[in-house]
């Protein structure tokens, strides 16, 4: 018999074996990044000295107008704005937004209780999805979408219905099926016009349909208008809060990202049904203390300032798009001339379907040293495309539709 005093001591067990577990359920709920795919492959070839013309990221590269970078330059020598601000936006920034509204759309909004600044619409749409998501909410989502849409509110917990997007389809036909097929019965539906990746574009017809489609079923409606000023060939895109008695469903992003070149500037804001603007509000005002007060003050002179910058650069996008487009039909790639947005949704070649957009995308960066997302980053029935970003100037636009040319 062992005395019990000669056993070995077993080893002890080290702090991180017992804190380490990574089983986590969000991330998992997440799908490969395929846009990853393609940036590896951009950034390779780069490092081997390629030159490589990227339209891949809806990333603007032209800066920022002046008179808004010298407000604030102006704000942020004020030390009175160094200190934290509103989670909500400030209300100087809040009424421009609110002016904004009324100037584009003749919409009257609360800056007090109908508008909330956010950091960048992208956080806004995923804090929102935090607040109103309940485990299992079901949510309608278009396909082909960009990410945010549907998995800010995957992460919240939420269950994706898929509304397929295409111009030979009826949407309405579709929605309608998506409702019927679901219990329960959706809690929201997201629209995004005009669209991204697709540049499909919308009459406030559609949205008057949305609201009566809304109402009956009783779903909200998130819109997504982050392009609406990035129109082409006197198409104006109209806004879900034109239509009367949207607010009782409805509320709307906006990005001035695009409209005013400040991508980096993170500034967004949401608007409309005051519900949902306060759990909005709600929410941040747990998760942050708003943008640096400087950014909101050079925002609303942004707003509030000179708008011809705003002529400039949608005209700048409307030369580059006919010029890819153009080049592109002589490249032997029929593609569709967008009304808006600063994307080209160009359906694959036929001799190329067969590879599948991730394929094709990596095709063009080997052999043209070109770069664009893959379809199917944007959802499944987005694999027989690509999006081409109207990144680079029209000089890069024509070189890389000659190196198209050759390889296809």
């Amino acid at each position: 018999m062992t005395d019990s005093t000669t056993q070995p001591i077993p080893p002890r067990r080290r702090e991180s074996d017992r804190l380490l577990h990574t089983d986590f359920h969000r991330i998992k709920r997440l799908p490969p990044y395929v846009f990853a795919t393609v940036t590896e492959l951009k950034m390779s070839a780069r490092r081997r000295g390629e030159d490589i013309i990227d339209f891949g990221m809806g990333n603007p590269d032209q800066p920022t107008p002046q008179h808004i970078v010298d407000k604030l330059c102006e704000a942020a020598r004020d030390p009175r704005n160094h200190r934290y601000s509103l989670s909500r936006g400030i209300m100087g920034l809040r009424k421009a937004v609110c002016a904004f509204y009324k100037r584009k759309f003749n919409v009257d909004l609360d800056p007090e209780t109908e508008a909330v600044v956010t950091i960048g619409s992208k956080e806004g749409l995923a804090s929102l999805a935090t607040a109103i998501t309940n485990p299992g909410d079901v949510i309608l989502a278009p396909n082909p979408a960009y990410p945010i849409h549907p998995y800010g509110f995957i992460l919240a917990g939420g269950d994706i219905r898929h509304v397929p997007m295409h111009k030979n389809l009826d949407y309405f036909e579709e929605l309608t099926k998506a409702v019927r097929d679901c219990w329960p019965t959706p809690k929201v539906l997201l629209v995004n016009f005009p669209s991204n990746p697709t540049a499909q574009v919308v009459d406030l017809a559609f949205y008057e349909k949305v609201v009566d489609f809304a109402r009956e079923h009783g779903i909200l409606v998130v819109s997504d208008v982050a392009y609406a000023e990035i129109t082409f060939d006197d198409y104006v895109a109209p806004s879900i809060l034109q239509v009367p008695g949207a607010k009782d469903v409805a509320v709307e992003f906006y990005s001035l990202s695009k409209t005013y070149n400040m991508p980096g500037w993170r500034v967004g804001f949401c608007v409309g049904n005051r519900e949902i603007l306060a759990a909005l509000a709600k929410i941040k005002s747990y998760l942050d203390y708003g943008m640096f007060q400087p950014i909101q003050i050079a925002a609303t002179h942004a707003l509030n300032g000179p708008q011809e910058c705003v002529n400039e650069i949608r005209h700048m996008y409307q030369a580059r798009r006919d010029v890819l487009v153009e080049n592109l039909h002589r490249a032997g790639w029929t593609v569709d001339s967008p009304r808006a947005s600063m994307f080209v949704w160009a359906e694959i070649p036929d001799k190329h379907q067969a590879m599948g957009s991730l394929e094709f995308a990596k095709f063009l960066i080997r052999e043209a040293k070109v770069a664009v997302s893959p379809g199917i980053g944007f959802g499944e029935y987005g694999d027989q495309f690509v999006r081409i970003a109207l990144v680079e100037n029209e000089h890069r636009i024509r070189q890389a539709c000659r190196a198209i040319r050759k390889v296809l």
